[in-house]
């Protein structure tokens, strides 16, 4: 009888949010799941990870085809546990992340938790998913995504993706029946325009909460924030490679000037 692909599962909302209960319930339908979160909220932790305090790791069920941890460290660090501690000795076929409650389009995918933990997936060499619902609302309705999840996954594992590339998928906060399709985008240009909300304790001290609005400055019809706009599921082929291909040959010039 042929093994069951095994698929390690993580999020940046913690291990008991609704998007990765939701998630395991997709990826259990596929494979054997290993599950790996983080024991409370990370979003925004981005590529982070532990080296100045002791990280832990606890045993939370287990039972035929699943077992789950909670984890004391980021979403990175959560998959870093998935391959070294909990199966060093079986590899892992694919890795989901999500569903993040909030999208991570755009430059959001610089400080997501979600693809921070995907793209240390594509890092290890494993075909690695990150998947975000448009919605921060905590009673959202996952299960209506099920059959775009699953599709992505199985052609996922089918077919492989390159080394050290992962998917950022979106999927838009509309009802099933709304949604038109998936798109293959590119990242938006966009940015926040931050500030610093300062307010007053008890004691007249200053404490700061972060605000900001989202800015698109980018109007292309192949973003990933205008096929969310439109009601497409967006997906972005993503790489850790920050290298500035493009400015490489000028920058040598420059160099080269100097001496």
């Amino acid at each position: 009888m042929k093994q069951k692909p095994l698929i390690l599962v993580t999020n940046d909302d913690g291990v008991t949010a609704r998007g990765i209960r939701a998630l395991i319930e997709f990826m259990r339908e596929i494979g054997d799941v290993i599950v790996v979160a983080p024991n409370q909220g990370m979003s925004g932790m981005g590529h982070a990870i532990t080296i100045n305090s002791t990280l832990r790791l606890f045993e939370k069920h287990s039972e035929e085809g699943l077992i789950e941890y909670s984890c004391s460290g980021t979403p990175v660090d959560c998959v870093k546990f998935g391959v070294k501690v909990v199966s060093p000795n079986r590899k892992i076929d694919l890795l989901v992340s999500g569903i993040n409650h909030g999208s991570n389009s755009s430059i959001n995918v610089i400080y997501s938790g979600t693809m921070s933990a995907a793209i240390e997936g594509a890092i290890e060499g494993i075909p690695s998913l990150g998947f975000s619902l448009a919605s921060h609302n905590i009673d959202a309705d996952f299960s209506s995504y099920k059959e775009y999840v699953q599709l992505l996954a199985n052609k996922v594992l089918d077919k492989g993706l390159p080394k050290g590339m992962c998917l950022n998928v979106n999927i838009p906060n509309l009802p099933k029946v709304e949604i038109k399709g998936m798109k293959v985008c590119r990242q938006a240009n966009a940015y926040w325009d931050e500030n610093f909300d300062e307010r007053k304790d008890p004691f007249n001290n200053s404490y700061y909460w972060l605000t900001g609005q989202f800015v698109n400055l980018d109007q292309g019809a192949d973003t990933d924030e205008e096929a969310l706009k439109n009601g497409y599921i967006s997906i972005v082929p993503t790489k850790f490679d920050l290298t500035a291909h493009e400015f490489r040959k000028e920058l040598e010039d420059w160099i080269s000037a100097g001496k």
